[in-house]
């Protein structure tokens, strides 16, 4: 079953590149106490996450920080060093990125996809949400994974 609004997030444990290589943190370790735009994308590199999806987040950064926001971070089920390099590639200082290798945190929330018909396997949906100490209070999941509309950070903004 899907997460909804008004609920609040899973347990999980996500891999992020630290000074001394990849550490754990915990959805508590990101969530509790924050308010986080909290962005789900099928992967790194690809297409629409590249070229249409990541952009307006690091474009707006500074807006919707402005907006009481504690920080924007990128969720996708690729490894840590795969989520790094595209950290860098895109120039997304200041966004944290979230390796979910496994989709542990794409199935516990719902927000899993077969993508096995185009040789990704498990992904996540794309997806933005704002979670406010653990509890979502906007989800706006895309129809169809190429598309990078509803989830855009322009239309995040209209919302938060």
């Amino acid at each position: 079953m899907t997460i909804q609004v008004g609920d609040h997030l899973p347990q999980a444990t996500f891999r992020v590149n630290g000074p001394d290589g990849p550490q754990a943190k915990t959805t508590d370790d990101v969530f509790k106490g924050r308010r986080v735009v909290l962005v789900g994308v099928p992967g790194a590199f690809t297409p629409s996450c590249h070229r249409n999806h990541l952009p307006g987040f690091v474009q707006n950064l500074s807006e919707i920080k402005a907006r009481g926001i504690d920080a924007v971070a990128v969720t996708s089920v690729n490894d840590v060093f795969v989520l790094d390099a595209w950290a860098k590639a895109s120039g997304a200082e200041g966004i944290e990125f979230l390796a979910d290798g496994n989709a542990d945190f794409a199935k516990a929330t719902g927000l899993d996809m077969d993508g096995t018909g185009f040789g990704l396997g498990t992904r996540s949906k794309r997806y933005a949400a704002l979670i406010e100490d653990g509890v979502v209070r906007v989800l706006n999941v895309e129809e169809s994974p190429s598309k990078a509309e509803a989830s855009g950070a322009e239309a995040l903004l209209k919302v938060i």
